[in-house]
């Protein structure tokens, strides 16, 4: 091995410890109350050094959020790749996202629950890998009303919301540890996932919740109005072109 490459080996070996130590100290002690400071010498460091990975604390949380959507979007991919079923794949999905929860229950926390953390709008391009899962999600979710297993007064990004929405609260349920002796978070969960899939199937559905544009999409739309909508989802079968909505990590 040569220097630079121990050079960039030693490095990463320190950003990944930073960010680690970061992680724990952000769930146990709260955001508000971890410095800088605090986090060196959780890992035995200078400040200075820190600052030379970091430049603050937020750039820390938003480097370890795209860690975790990144997981999260392996888990998706993973749960979902071995379906050609739309309805399948979109609730295999789902199961991931609160799957991830439980095995990463540091991650979720921060990328969902803690209100303490800088508003991923902030930096919001750094998640644009992201946008592809949930455009794959609501894709599913229209192919499943143009086959008839949804009702067709469905709107698609509204329904991803819900489904979001309800997963995100049995994870939550399930990591605060709410239920009584006795009751299966699990269970619970899978009982929110079918109920609220069952629910799609009714004609009289009605919907009051609007998704907004995809804080991504509206700002990068002007700059390339030419790259997007070619239907292209890789090796994801049954993905009709459409313009995505929605996103459920946009948040205010």
């Amino acid at each position: 091995m040569g220097i630079k490459e121990r050079q960039e080996r030693d490095r990463a070996a320190v950003r990944h410890a930073i960010l680690g130590a970061a992680r724990e100290l952000f769930v146990t002690e709260g955001y508000r109350n971890v410095s800088m400071r605090k986090i060196a010498d959780r890992i035995e460091y200078s400040p200075a050094a820190i600052y030379g990975y970091f430049s603050s604390k937020d750039g820390i949380f938003f480097a370890l959020a795209e860690e975790g959507f990144r997981e999260l979007a392996k888990f998706g991919m993973e749960a979902a790749e071995h379906s050609l079923d739309p309805f399948k794949r979109l609730r295999a999905g789902l199961w991931a996202f609160y799957e991830f929860s439980k095995v990463h229950p540091e991650y979720f926390e921060l990328m969902f629950t803690d209100r303490s953390v800088p508003s991923l709008s902030q930096d919001f391009q750094r998640f644009e890998f992201f946008q592809e899962t949930t455009a794959a999600a609501e894709a599913d979710i229209r192919a499943c009303i143009e086959r008839g297993q949804f009702s067709r007064q469905l709107d698609p990004a509204a329904a991803l919301h819900v489904l979001w929405v309800g997963m995100l609260g049995a994870a939550t349920i399930g990591l605060a540890q709410r239920l009584a002796p006795g009751e299966d978070a699990d269970a619970l969960a899978r009982d929110v996932l079918d109920t609220i899939l069952a629910g799609f199937t009714t004609n009289n559905i009605t919907s009051t919740f609007v998704a907004s544009e995809c804080a991504f999409h509206v700002q990068t739309a002007d700059a390339a109005p030419h790259d997007a909508g070619d239907g292209s989802h890789g090796d994801r079968p049954g993905r009709p072109a459409h313009t995505h909505r929605t996103s459920v990590i946009h948040d205010s």
